[in-house]
């Protein structure tokens, strides 16, 4: 087994991986993450004891348990950029031995639940209602670093999506991933299914004008009517996709779930945002400790 380079993981002084601040023993495998710092601590405050508290810039991880389950919840930031870090160290963690600096000869799974927030494209998907994502479909370009082999129906879902969208050169090359089926089924009753498009950006890649204009205008009617078979789009946000993609690459069972907190059809704003994803946590962490 080759050993993997200091240039290539990076280690620090006290044997965490550099951007978590984890080692190995302090993280669980069941995590929760969540892209503001600031939210960590409104999911672990649910916790019955908290064993560490970590941080290094915006990545905070708090570990702890409910019951007998132990759970980390980390934060991401905002983005697939920092969705490549913390999945890739997330991993590391749990399938590179830090002391020989080589793979592990067992595979070790996580679950990996993202909790945020998500505008949606449907009208029938009213703000403050819930989303569990089925598909993470990438306009953001990070899984083509990486490589990949669709399915099928994934390349078919893709070609009609490209064609719907009109996005095509001068864009990304869109990807998509799917949730995991195994930890899906326990997120039903009370959340919408759908795919989820994952943007590169929050206002003109998501469809937004302020002050200048964009190059695919109608992009929003776009996504809201495209369908393939029994597929529609219900929102969109900016990790989903790079959360399915690299969690399927490298083995983990992820899932998204996302409060609507704006309807871009109906332009609606959620009057209180905070409620939304505070029902959101509560009701993930009550279905992942009774599990």
């Amino acid at each position: 087994m080759s050993r993997i380079a200091e240039s290539e993981l990076i280690i620090n002084a006290r044997g965490a991986v550099y951007h978590l601040n984890l080692r190995p023993d302090e993280l669980a495998s069941t995590i929760i993450t969540v892209g503001d710092p600031d939210r960590v601590a409104e999911v672990s405050k649910h916790f019955d004891t908290i064993e560490g508290r970590f941080q290094h810039r915006e990545f905070v991880t708090h570990t702890g348990r409910i019951g007998n389950k132990r759970l980390s919840v980390v934060s991401t930031g905002i983005g697939t950029d920092n969705i490549d870090i913390v999945l890739n160290e997330l991993d590391a963690l749990a399938n590179i031995d830090f002391n020989t600096r080589t793979i592990k000869a067992t595979h070790t799974p996580l679950t990996i639940i993202r909790v945020g927030t998500s505008g949606s494209l449907q009208a029938d998907i009213p703000v403050d209602s819930f989303v569990a994502s089925t598909h993470g479909l990438g306009i953001d370009n990070l899984l083509n670093f990486y490589r990949q082999q669709p399915n099928d129906e994934e390349i078919q879902l893709l070609d009609a999506f490209a064609r719907q969208t009109q996005l095509g050169q001068g864009f990304a090359t869109p990807y998509i991933a799917a949730a995991s089926a195994s930890v899906m089924k326990h997120f039903v009753a009370g959340f919408k299914h759908g795919i989820t498009v994952t943007c590169p950006g929050f206002y003109g890649p998501q469809g937004r004008v302020l002050r200048l204009g964009l190059v695919n205008p109608e992009l929003i009617d776009r996504l809201t009517g495209f369908q393939f078979g029994n597929h529609r789009i219900t929102n969109f946000e900016m990790e989903t996709s790079g959360i399915y993609g690299l969690g399927k690459l490298l083995g983990h069972h992820c899932l998204s779930l996302s409060a609507i907190v704006a309807n871009r059809v109906s332009q609606e704003f959620s009057k209180d945002g905070a409620a939304a994803v505070e029902k959101l946590i509560v009701k993930t962490l009550e279905i992942v400790s009774g599990e």
